[in-house]
Protein backbone atom coordinates (compact mmCIF):
# COMPACT_ATOMS: atom_id res chain seq x y z
CA UNK A 1 0.00 0.00 0.00
CA UNK A 2 1.02 3.74 -1.03
CA UNK A 3 2.52 5.27 2.06
CA UNK A 4 0.65 8.14 3.91
CA UNK A 5 2.15 11.63 3.47
CA UNK A 6 2.43 13.98 6.29
CA UNK A 7 -0.48 16.68 5.97
CA UNK A 8 1.37 20.17 5.88
CA UNK A 9 0.27 22.06 9.14
CA UNK A 10 -2.43 24.80 8.38
CA UNK A 11 -1.28 28.46 7.69
CA UNK A 12 -1.80 30.45 11.26
CA UNK A 13 -5.26 32.44 10.41
CA UNK A 14 -4.85 36.47 9.05
CA UNK A 15 -6.72 38.72 11.38
CA UNK A 16 -7.99 41.80 9.84
CA UNK A 17 -6.49 44.66 11.41
CA UNK A 18 -7.80 48.18 11.36
CA UNK A 19 -6.01 50.81 9.12
CA UNK A 20 -7.84 54.13 10.45
CA UNK A 21 -7.28 58.09 9.80
CA UNK A 22 -8.25 61.52 10.10
CA UNK A 23 -7.08 64.74 8.88
CA UNK A 24 -8.12 68.02 9.86
CA UNK A 25 -7.68 71.96 9.02
CA UNK A 26 -9.14 74.87 10.12
CA UNK A 27 -8.84 78.28 9.25
CA UNK A 28 -9.40 81.62 10.69
CA UNK A 29 -12.44 81.95 13.77
CA UNK A 30 -12.68 78.07 13.82
CA UNK A 31 -13.64 77.44 10.10
CA UNK A 32 -13.77 73.94 8.92
CA UNK A 33 -11.56 73.93 5.94
CA UNK A 34 -11.07 70.26 5.00
CA UNK A 35 -11.76 66.89 6.72
CA UNK A 36 -10.85 63.19 5.91
CA UNK A 37 -11.89 60.44 7.60
CA UNK A 38 -11.19 56.98 7.64
CA UNK A 39 -12.58 53.66 9.69
CA UNK A 40 -12.08 53.05 12.73
CA UNK A 41 -11.87 56.59 13.38
CA UNK A 42 -14.68 59.69 13.20
CA UNK A 43 -14.59 63.02 14.07
CA UNK A 44 -17.88 64.76 15.78
CA UNK A 45 -17.74 68.54 16.18
CA UNK A 46 -20.05 69.38 19.30
CA UNK A 47 -21.05 73.19 19.89
CA UNK A 48 -18.23 74.71 21.76
CA UNK A 49 -19.40 76.17 25.26
CA UNK A 50 -19.38 79.87 25.76
CA UNK A 51 -15.64 81.38 25.11
CA UNK A 52 -14.31 78.16 23.92
CA UNK A 53 -12.51 77.50 20.55
CA UNK A 54 -14.08 74.93 17.96
CA UNK A 55 -13.89 71.75 19.76
CA UNK A 56 -13.20 68.31 17.42
CA UNK A 57 -13.92 64.97 19.34
CA UNK A 58 -12.15 62.05 17.69
CA UNK A 59 -13.93 58.65 18.04
CA UNK A 60 -12.62 55.38 17.89
CA UNK A 61 -15.48 53.08 17.13
CA UNK A 62 -13.35 50.10 17.26
CA UNK A 63 -13.83 50.80 21.01
CA UNK A 64 -9.49 49.85 20.63
CA UNK A 65 -6.35 48.82 19.10
CA UNK A 66 -5.03 45.92 19.15
CA UNK A 67 -1.51 44.28 17.39
CA UNK A 68 -1.09 45.66 13.50
CA UNK A 69 -3.39 47.74 13.76
CA UNK A 70 -2.54 51.34 12.57
CA UNK A 71 -3.90 55.24 13.01
CA UNK A 72 -2.31 58.40 11.07
CA UNK A 73 -4.09 61.78 12.28
CA UNK A 74 -3.39 65.13 11.30
CA UNK A 75 -4.28 68.30 12.25
CA UNK A 76 -3.65 71.45 10.86
CA UNK A 77 -3.96 74.72 12.10
CA UNK A 78 -4.30 77.98 9.53
CA UNK A 79 -2.85 81.37 10.40
CA UNK A 80 -4.84 82.56 13.05
CA UNK A 81 -6.89 79.37 13.34
CA UNK A 82 -7.65 78.00 16.83
CA UNK A 83 -8.74 74.08 17.94
CA UNK A 84 -9.28 72.21 20.54
CA UNK A 85 -8.84 68.66 19.91
CA UNK A 86 -9.53 65.56 22.26
CA UNK A 87 -10.88 62.06 22.68
CA UNK A 88 -14.42 61.09 23.69
CA UNK A 89 -12.79 58.23 25.66
CA UNK A 90 -9.62 56.75 27.02
CA UNK A 91 -8.07 54.64 24.30
CA UNK A 92 -7.34 51.07 24.69
CA UNK A 93 -4.69 49.27 23.42
CA UNK A 94 -5.22 45.28 23.90
CA UNK A 95 -2.49 42.60 24.37
CA UNK A 96 -1.22 41.88 21.14
CA UNK A 97 -0.11 38.49 19.25
CA UNK A 98 3.07 40.06 18.07
CA UNK A 99 2.98 42.96 15.88
CA UNK A 100 2.91 46.48 16.95
CA UNK A 101 0.08 49.03 17.01
CA UNK A 102 1.13 52.00 15.59
CA UNK A 103 -0.53 55.86 15.83
CA UNK A 104 1.38 58.54 13.78
CA UNK A 105 0.04 61.89 14.75
CA UNK A 106 0.91 64.84 13.18
CA UNK A 107 0.06 68.57 14.22
CA UNK A 108 0.85 71.53 12.31
CA UNK A 109 0.31 75.09 13.75
CA UNK A 110 0.42 78.33 11.08
CA UNK A 111 1.27 81.86 12.38
CA UNK A 112 -0.15 83.23 15.19
CA UNK A 113 -2.62 79.73 15.31
CA UNK A 114 -3.41 78.02 19.05
CA UNK A 115 -3.84 74.49 19.28
CA UNK A 116 -5.35 72.44 22.46
CA UNK A 117 -4.04 68.55 21.73
CA UNK A 118 -5.32 66.99 24.61
CA UNK A 119 -6.51 63.38 23.79
CA UNK A 120 -7.73 61.27 27.65
CA UNK A 121 -5.29 58.48 28.43
CA UNK A 122 -4.09 55.76 26.52
CA UNK A 123 -4.59 52.33 28.48
CA UNK A 124 -1.78 49.29 27.37
CA UNK A 125 -3.17 46.25 28.56
CA UNK A 126 -0.79 43.97 29.97
CA UNK A 127 0.89 42.66 26.64
CA UNK A 128 0.07 45.60 24.09
CA UNK A 129 3.09 46.39 22.05
CA UNK A 130 2.23 50.13 21.32
CA UNK A 131 4.54 52.40 18.67
CA UNK A 132 3.43 56.16 19.03
CA UNK A 133 5.06 58.98 16.92
CA UNK A 134 4.13 62.38 17.51
CA UNK A 135 5.65 65.77 15.45
CA UNK A 136 4.46 69.21 15.85
CA UNK A 137 5.35 71.89 13.58
CA UNK A 138 5.18 75.32 15.11
CA UNK A 139 5.48 78.75 13.23
CA UNK A 140 5.93 81.95 14.35
CA UNK A 141 3.88 83.17 17.12
CA UNK A 142 1.88 79.93 17.08
CA UNK A 143 1.15 77.96 20.47
CA UNK A 144 0.85 74.35 21.05
CA UNK A 145 -0.73 72.58 24.35
CA UNK A 146 -0.01 69.33 24.41
CA UNK A 147 -0.80 66.59 26.74
CA UNK A 148 -0.54 63.20 26.82
CA UNK A 149 -1.45 60.23 29.67
CA UNK A 150 -0.31 56.15 29.57
CA UNK A 151 -1.30 53.91 31.88
CA UNK A 152 0.30 50.73 32.31
CA UNK A 153 -2.33 48.31 32.76
CA UNK A 154 -5.87 48.03 33.46
CA UNK A 155 -5.48 49.93 36.75
CA UNK A 156 -9.26 49.08 37.54
CA UNK A 157 -8.88 45.36 37.37
CA UNK A 158 -5.60 45.34 39.56
CA UNK A 159 -3.87 44.80 36.13
CA UNK A 160 -0.35 45.70 35.46
CA UNK A 161 1.46 45.46 32.07
CA UNK A 162 4.21 42.93 32.90
CA UNK A 163 4.70 42.13 29.25
CA UNK A 164 4.41 44.14 25.77
CA UNK A 165 6.67 46.82 24.24
CA UNK A 166 6.47 50.62 24.06
CA UNK A 167 7.86 53.35 22.06
CA UNK A 168 6.35 56.89 22.62
CA UNK A 169 8.37 59.39 20.74
CA UNK A 170 7.83 63.12 20.35
CA UNK A 171 9.57 65.63 18.01
CA UNK A 172 8.61 69.43 18.32
CA UNK A 173 9.94 71.70 15.92
CA UNK A 174 9.58 75.11 15.60
CA UNK A 175 10.24 78.24 12.95
CA UNK A 176 13.86 78.20 13.50
CA UNK A 177 14.55 73.80 13.84
CA UNK A 178 13.91 71.22 16.16
CA UNK A 179 12.92 72.63 19.68
CA UNK A 180 12.61 69.46 21.97
CA UNK A 181 13.03 65.60 21.42
CA UNK A 182 12.12 62.93 23.44
CA UNK A 183 11.39 58.90 23.40
CA UNK A 184 10.68 56.44 26.29
CA UNK A 185 10.99 53.20 25.07
CA UNK A 186 10.05 49.93 27.25
CA UNK A 187 11.61 46.67 26.76
CA UNK A 188 9.75 43.42 26.04
CA UNK A 189 9.55 42.55 29.65
CA UNK A 190 8.84 46.32 30.84
CA UNK A 191 7.91 44.68 34.41
CA UNK A 192 11.03 45.11 35.06
CA UNK A 193 11.76 48.87 34.14
CA UNK A 194 8.13 49.99 35.87
CA UNK A 195 8.66 48.89 39.01
CA UNK A 196 12.91 50.00 39.50
CA UNK A 197 13.28 52.02 41.92
CA UNK A 198 15.12 54.53 39.58
CA UNK A 199 12.67 54.33 36.91
CA UNK A 200 8.85 54.02 37.37
CA UNK A 201 9.02 53.07 40.79
CA UNK A 202 5.67 50.88 40.20
CA UNK A 203 3.37 54.00 38.97
CA UNK A 204 0.52 52.88 37.36
CA UNK A 205 0.68 56.22 34.72
CA UNK A 206 3.06 58.40 33.55
CA UNK A 207 1.52 62.16 32.70
CA UNK A 208 3.24 65.04 30.37
CA UNK A 209 1.82 68.07 29.50
CA UNK A 210 3.88 69.80 26.98
CA UNK A 211 2.99 74.07 26.50
CA UNK A 212 5.37 75.97 23.67
CA UNK A 213 4.40 79.11 22.38
CA UNK A 214 7.16 82.23 22.86
CA UNK A 215 7.38 84.48 26.09
CA UNK A 216 5.00 82.35 28.39
CA UNK A 217 6.71 79.20 29.48
CA UNK A 218 8.33 80.71 32.36
CA UNK A 219 5.19 81.69 33.33
CA UNK A 220 3.24 78.56 33.01
CA UNK A 221 6.49 76.80 34.90
CA UNK A 222 5.69 79.38 37.69
CA UNK A 223 2.01 78.31 37.64
CA UNK A 224 2.43 74.91 37.68
CA UNK A 225 4.90 75.03 40.33
CA UNK A 226 2.84 77.16 42.75
CA UNK A 227 0.17 74.44 42.56
CA UNK A 228 -0.74 71.14 44.63
CA UNK A 229 -0.88 67.89 42.68
CA UNK A 230 -2.54 64.46 43.31
CA UNK A 231 0.43 62.60 42.24
CA UNK A 232 4.00 63.62 42.73
CA UNK A 233 5.42 65.68 39.82
CA UNK A 234 7.91 68.83 38.35
CA UNK A 235 7.46 71.94 35.59
CA UNK A 236 10.73 72.76 33.93
CA UNK A 237 11.58 75.14 31.00
CA UNK A 238 14.25 73.07 29.24
CA UNK A 239 14.74 75.34 26.41
CA UNK A 240 13.55 79.00 25.85
CA UNK A 241 9.18 79.16 25.14
CA UNK A 242 9.22 75.56 25.75
CA UNK A 243 7.24 74.11 29.09
CA UNK A 244 7.35 70.47 30.16
CA UNK A 245 5.59 69.13 33.32
CA UNK A 246 5.61 65.24 34.00
CA UNK A 247 3.57 62.97 36.70
CA UNK A 248 3.93 59.65 37.68
CA UNK A 249 1.83 58.15 40.10
CA UNK A 250 -2.03 56.03 40.51
CA UNK A 251 -4.15 56.65 37.14
CA UNK A 252 -6.42 58.52 39.03
CA UNK A 253 -4.13 60.87 40.55
CA UNK A 254 -2.00 61.35 37.21
CA UNK A 255 -5.48 62.29 35.16
CA UNK A 256 -5.93 64.44 38.01
CA UNK A 257 -2.79 65.88 37.72
CA UNK A 258 -3.06 66.56 33.71
CA UNK A 259 -6.71 67.51 33.58
CA UNK A 260 -5.59 70.30 36.70
CA UNK A 261 -2.57 71.73 34.31
CA UNK A 262 -4.59 72.20 31.45
CA UNK A 263 -7.00 73.84 33.11
CA UNK A 264 -4.19 76.12 34.78
CA UNK A 265 -2.47 76.55 31.54
CA UNK A 266 -5.26 77.17 29.46
CA UNK A 267 -6.88 80.11 31.95
CA UNK A 268 -3.83 81.58 32.70
CA UNK A 269 -1.89 81.49 29.36
CA UNK A 270 -4.68 80.75 26.41
CA UNK A 271 -7.13 82.98 28.22
CA UNK A 272 -9.87 80.51 27.97
CA UNK A 273 -12.26 79.41 30.23
CA UNK A 274 -10.95 77.55 33.50
CA UNK A 275 -12.09 74.32 32.79
CA UNK A 276 -11.20 70.74 31.03
CA UNK A 277 -12.57 70.37 27.52
CA UNK A 278 -16.49 69.24 28.38
CA UNK A 279 -15.21 66.07 26.67
CA UNK A 280 -13.24 65.03 30.03
CA UNK A 281 -15.92 65.23 31.99
CA UNK A 282 -19.07 63.79 30.04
Amino acid sequence: MPRDHPTAAPAPPRHQRADGAFELRFGPHGTLRHLFQQAPLRVLFPTPELGEPPMAAVVNCAGGLAGGDALRQEVELEAAGRATVSTAAAEKVYRSLGADTRIATRLALGSGAVLEWVPQETILFDGARLERRLRAELAEGSVLLAAETLVFGRAARGERMRSGGLLDAWRIHGPDGLLWADALALPDDPGGALGAAFGFNGAEALGTVLFAGRGAAEAGRDLLRAATWAAPGGATVPRPDLLLARWLGTAAAVRASVGGAIIALRAGLLGLPPRLPRLWTT
